[in-house]
C-alpha cells in the first residue's frame, strides 16, 4: 500500500516525486510510502530542447533531463519507489484507497497524482468522465485536461502539469508537479501549510 503513487515521469511526476521524497527527514513524513510509475516514452519531453528555462544551461534536451532525474530521485532519495516499464491501464476507487492496474501489476495507493500529457491518446480507464477539452490549447491540436480545481479531482486524487489543465512549458509543469506535492505535505501535516526546502549550512 502506497501512501502516495505518481503516474508519469515526466516534468510534473519528476517535480512531485522529489519534492514528496526530500520530506523524508519530516516527522509526519518519516513513514509514507511513495511510488511513482515512470513511464516516459509519450512524454513531450522526449523531444524538447530548452534555452529559456531558468537553472538550465542553454542546449539542455528533455531526453537528459528524463534521465537525470531519475538519476537524482535515486540518488537522493531512495526510498521513493521508481516503477518502471509498467504503462497504467486503470485508475479505480476501492472504498479508502485507489487501485492503479498496469500492464503488469496492479498497486493500492491512499493518494493518487496523474500527471502524464495531455493528448487524446491518454486512455487511462477510470478517468475518462473527468476529460474535458483544454482550457489553454488550441482547438484544432485537440488537447484534454482531467476537471479539476487546485490539482485536486476529488479526494485524494489529483492532477498535475498539462493534464491539469496548463500551459506546455517545463517550467510550469514542473511547478504544478511541486504544487501538488507540497499539498499532499499540507494534507500529511495535518494542514499545516507545508514547504521543503534544503539551506546550505
Amino acid at each position: 500500500m502506497f501512501d502516495a503513487l505518481i503516474i508519469g515521469g515526466g516534468a510534473a511526476g519528476m517535480s512531485c516525486a522529489l519534492v514528496l521524497g526530500s520530506a523524508k527527514p519530516k516527522t509526519f513524513a518519516a513513514d509514507k510510502t511513495i511510488g511513482i510509475i515512470a513511464h516516459q516514452k509519450t512524454s513531450h519531453l522526449q523531444t524538447a530542447l530548452f534555452n529559456n528555462v531558468l537553472g538550465l544551461s542553454p542546449g539542455t534536451t528533455g531526453t537528459s533531463i528524463l534521465e537525470s532525474g531519475k538519476q537524482q530521485l535515486s540518488k537522493l532519495y531512495p526510498h521513493v519507489n521508481q516503477i518502471e516499464r509498467e504503462k497504467v491501464l486503470e485508475v479505480s476507487k476501492n472504498n479508502s484507497y485507489f487501485e492503479v492496474r498496469t500492464n503488469k501489476n496492479t498497486y493500492c495507493s491512499k493518494i493518487v497524482i496523474i500527471a502524464v500529457g495531455y493528448t487524446n491518446l491518454m486512455r487511462i480507464k477510470g478517468l475518462d468522465h473527468y476529460i474535458e477539452p483544454h482550457p489553454r490549447a488550441q482547438l484544432e491540436k485537440d488537447r484534454i485536461w482531467l476537471k479539476n480545481i487546485d490539482h485536486l479531482i476529488e479526494d485524494n486524487l489529483y492532477v498535475a502539469g498539462t493534464l491539469a489543465g496548463w500551459r506546455s512549458q517545463f517550467s510550469i509543469a514542473s511547478g504544478s508537479g511541486a504544487q501538488v506535492a507540497t499539498d499532499i505535505l499540507t494534507l500529511w501535516n495535518d494542514g499545516k501549510h507545508t514547504k521543503v526546502h534544503d539551506k546550505i549550512d
